[in-house]
């Protein structure tokens, strides 16, 4: 994505800003389908819409990936708590990978998590966001960042070793 199509959009021009919506749409869906699941095609139709509303906010053309993706975890997070569990369930329940008709699917161990465990890991361990750039992104601090990444991670493993 270019600089000049943002600025195209944000002056208002319709083909700019539908391209750009059409560009961010797929990596929109790679953040908020691993936080909110079932519901990551809402997820991403709100963060494309705020996207759209707040486009003008923008200052920096550059940076729309990062302000794009922070848009989309508050929504996936924010729509997974609606739609479902804000908090995490149990994981002793889940099969071991080595019984292979029954093997943890990672949606699974996924579904049995948080939003805000979820999002963090998104953040964390698909995107590669530094610790305060997420804590800033969730609006939380960075020892609250580490404290669910910890436990987010130690229930994959549980899951995965069990």
């Amino acid at each position: 994505m270019t600089a000049a199509r943002v600025l195209a959009a944000q002056r208002g021009d319709t083909m700019a800003m539908n391209d750009l919506l059409a560009e961010l749409t797929p990596y929109l869906g790679r953040i908020c389908g691993p936080i909110a699941l079932d519901s990551g095609p809402d997820a991403v139709q709100e963060a494309l819409i705020a996207i759209f509303r707040h486009l003008r906010d923008l200052r920096e053309p550059e940076a729309l990936l990062g302000w794009a993706r922070a848009i989309a975890v508050r929504e996936a997070v924010r729509i997974a708590r609606r739609d479902g569990r804000s908090s995490p369930a149990e994981l002793a329940g889940v099969p071991s990978p080595h019984e292979v008709e029954r093997a943890v699917d990672i949606r699974d161990v996924l579904e049995r998590l948080s939003p805000e465990h979820r999002a963090v890991l998104v953040l964390r361990d698909l995107e590669g966001v530094p610790e305060d750039v997420a804590a800033r992104m969730l609006r939380v601090p960075p020892g609250t960042v580490k404290s669910r990444l910890h436990r987010a991670r130690a229930s994959f493993r549980r899951a995965w070793q069990g």
